[in-house]
Parts: structure tokens; C-alpha cells; sequence
């Protein structure tokens, strides 16, 4: 992974690892159920950006290195690649 993606991909698991930790406090504080499921909320909108921030870094280097190669089996995997990636963003 090459910057900015990494720094700001490693920055959101960060964020995301203390949202964690907030919540397992919170549990073992027998904290509202409304304010667990907001934490929980927050934690999932960082991972879906983190998954965002990591798909347009591998599209910027893996992507562009196999679109510019004139290997028809590379052009291949990174289609397929893509395809799996929007139908996990799906579910």
C-alpha cells in the first residue's frame, strides 16, 4: 500500500480498534443499549471506509499496473477482482 492510502487506512484501524475498546467498557459497564449501538455504528462506518480507502489504493496500484500490462490474464484477475469487491460492498 502506498501513501496516502496507508497512513490514513492505518489511522481508521486505529479509530476503529478505540471505538472497540470503548464498547467492551461499555459492556462491562452495563452502559445504555442506545449508546452501545451508536459506538457499534461508528466502528462500522469506519471499517466501511477503511474497506473504501483500501479498494482505491489497490485500484491506484495493482489496478493501474495490470490495465497498463498488455497481459490478458492480469486485465482478467483485476475485472474479477473488481466484481468480487462490488458485490461485497453489496451485502
Amino acid at each position: 500500500m502506498v501513501e496516502p492510502y496507508k497512513s490514513k487506512s492505518k489511522t481508521g484501524a486505529k479509530k476503529a480498534v478505540g471505538h472497540m475498546n470503548k464498547i467492551l467498557q461499555m459492556i462491562d459497564e452495563d452502559a445504555y443499549c442506545m449508546d452501545l449501538l451508536q459506538q457499534i455504528r461508528a466502528v462500522e462506518g469506519l471499517l466501511s471506509s477503511l474497506s473504501a480507502n483500501i479498494l482505491e489504493s489497490h485500484l491506484v496500484t495493482c489496478g493501474s499496473r495490470a490495465f497498463s500490462s498488455d497481459d490478458e490474464k492480469q486485465h482478467k484477475a483485476i475485472i474479477d477482482e473488481l466484481i468480487t469487491a462490488f458485490k461485497i460492498a453489496k451485502k
